[in-house]
């Protein structure tokens, strides 16, 4: 890994990317500062109004994007699609700028632009707008229910529903099984494989895909 830049770092799988990335191998950028666990990575401090010229100016080859929140966690509707769809957009546009061939992005399981839920709907759209923008790679992660240890407040839906896990998951087959649960760190595992792939095109990644990404 080399010439990477990682957004999104302070979430569950964002802070597994640094932890199982090479010593160094990433440039990580961040509204606020990252103190913990960055394993000799570098870390700039921006606000994320300037994030798109900043990562231009990088010219980084690979774009990793663990950005994500929730319409809870934001506050609203708008304040959500701000994260999840403009901010993810202006960093892939500097990316594009400054010449990335490859981006990496998190996004979830059920995403459809034309989906009648808004988070899911927002999350199509964040992918199609990527896809538009021509990277030579383009990977995206779609992964369920994400289990493991989550900084900041603890959500109770969430936690609820990890309790629940290995009984849902065992009910889901077939098609179903891309709906599984699944470990953050395995997330982050995949992403690492998955930087410097020199296959073209636009890929998605789901449960099994990812856990054997993983391996």
């Amino acid at each position: 890994m080399s010439d990477v830049l990682l957004v999104g770092a302070t979430g569950m799988i964002g802070r597994s990317v640094i932890e199982q990335a090479p010593a160094c191998a990433l440039t990580i950028l961040a509204r606020r500062e990252v103190e913990e666990g960055l394993g000799g990575h570098g870390v700039i401090v921006a606000p994320s109004e300037g994030w798109s010229e900043l990562i231009a100016a990088r010219k980084p080859a690979t774009l990793i994007c663990c950005l994500g929140t929730t319409i809870r966690q934001a506050g609203s509707q708008a304040a959500f699609r701000a994260v999840d769809h403009d901010l993810v957009l202006a960093a892939a546009e500097g990316a594009r700028r400054g010449g990335a061939r490859q981006m990496i992005v998190v996004s979830s399981v059920g995403a459809a632009a034309k989906s009648g839920n808004f988070y899911l709907r927002t999350k199509g759209e964040t992918e199609q707008a990527l896809r538009a923008l021509g990277f030579e790679r383009l990977d995206i992660l779609r992964p369920g229910l994400l289990t493991g240890n989550r900084a900041g407040p603890a959500r109770f839906g969430e936690g609820l529903a990890m309790i629940a896990a290995p009984l849902t998951d065992a009910l889901m087959h077939g098609s179903l099984r891309r709906y599984r649960s699944i470990p953050g760190a395995l997330v982050a595992r995949a992403i690492v494989a998955l930087v410097g792939r020199t296959e073209s095109g636009a890929y998605i990644h789901e449960n099994d895909a990812i856990r054997a990404l993983a391996d």
